[in-house]
């Protein structure tokens, strides 16, 4: 059928673990924000929804980190973590590995793909789907794109990854959605862990939303990690997001929260 939903949102595993921590009204505009992506989303009637996060060493590691990998399961089971601890309950996830092989086929014609039939998600897909799927009633592809352990893809490779989910959503006969997760700025798992540099989210959302190949493209990891912190090497999922749709796109929520340790972005993408 064809790609017919896109956006991007951050997966901060505070957003639901410390939610009783935050300024009632500021958590309050941030979910709100959140679930009413969750409602443009289904309202797009979608029959799968691809995750592209950047997981945190819950299913890869070291001793094998690839670039680029997608689940192909028909189901998923998440979150990984304690769910005292993030919030809400572990559940069973659908999948769909038949329409999975598809995609992850059809990727390979251009980028190298790993797959796993295997996967517990951590915060980086259960936090978003947590909202945007309360029901876990959506076939979910877990893609995850490696943001954690470098070398990293450079970034020209997340964005041919992005045009490659596009031509595979386009292929099959299935509706297709696509959201990319993770944070902006941020430095999780240190010291400056609630630092945000506001100023540098600004400029990147605003080339994501002008769907400026050439600035997005432009960041080295030297700067991102002076400037935004490690949690900045993220910003491959949703450059692949801006790679799939093609077009403009509009950040509906843009606010740092220090308590959930990143600045928390809901947007969503014109399909080109």
């Amino acid at each position: 059928m064809s790609l017919v939903f896109a956006g991007i949102c951050s997966h901060a595993p505070g957003i639901t673990g410390r939610a009783h921590l935050a300024d009632p009204t500021v958590k309050d505009a941030f979910h709100g924000a959140f679930r009413r992506m969750g409602e443009e989303l289904r309202a797009a009637r979608p029959d799968a929804l691809i995750v592209v996060g950047a997981e945190h060493f819950g299913n890869f590691f070291m001793n094998n980190m690839p670039s680029f990998a997608i689940g192909m399961a028909d189901q998923y089971e998440g979150p990984i973590e304690d769910p005292k601890w993030i919030g809400f309950e572990r559940t069973q996830v659908p999948g769909n590995a038949a329409l999975s092989k598809k995609i992850i086929t059809e990727a390979m014609q251009t980028v190298d793909v790993a797959f796993a039939e295997e996967w517990k998600f951590d915060h980086a897909i259960a936090v978003p789907l947590h909202f945007l799927t309360p029901k876990y009633d959506l076939d979910i592809i877990p893609v995850n794109i490696n943001c954690q352990g470098p070398p990293l893809a450079p970034l020209h490779r997340a964005w041919a990854f992005g045009e490659a989910l596009r031509r595979a959503a386009d292929s099959v006969p299935e509706r297709i959605a696509i959201v990319g997760t993770g944070g902006i700025s941020h430095w999780p798992a240190t010291p400056d862990s609630g630092k945000i540099n506001e100023a540098w989210d600004r400029e990147f959302l605003d080339r994501w939303s002008r769907n400026d190949k050439a600035a997005l493209l432009s960041y080295t990891d030297v700067e991102c990690y002076r400037d935004a912190g490690q949690g900045a090497f993220e910003i491959r999922t949703f450059i692949s997001i801006a790679a799939a749709a093609r077009g403009q796109g509009t950040i509906r929520h843009s606010k740092p929260i220090p308590i959930f340790a990143v600045n928390c972005t809901i947007g969503v993408m014109d399909i080109a």
